[in-house]
């Protein structure tokens, strides 16, 4: 299976991370773990960032090891909660101090 660079535009194989001729990483997610709260011992959240033609965020919850649940979001839900979780931070932090 081949693919196009996505920056020179080269043919290369699809499971190239980098393209040999200009360097460009092809990655098409960028993945992160995040750390359960105290209350959920034993879990994680998986967020998967997809690029390409069906841009999303995929969110995944792991229980030992194995996901149990997934939802994706596209990018101006991914956006609203982003601005969610900051815009409550900020309230959370002045609830602590009262």
């Amino acid at each position: 299976m081949t693919a196009a660079c996505t920056s020179c535009g080269e043919e290369l194989e699809a499971r190239f991370r980098f393209c040999p001729w200009c360097g460009t990483a092809q990655r098409r997610k960028l993945v992160e773990f995040f750390w359960p709260h105290p209350n959920s011992a034993g879990r994680a959240l998986r967020v998967s960032r997809y690029f390409g033609e069906e841009p999303q965020v995929r969110f995944s919850v792991w229980d030992e090891g194995v996901a149990r649940a997934a939802v994706s979001l596209d990018e101006d839900e991914a956006r609203r909660l982003a601005e969610f979780v900051c815009r409550t931070s900020t309230v959370s932090e002045t609830a602590d101090t009262l």
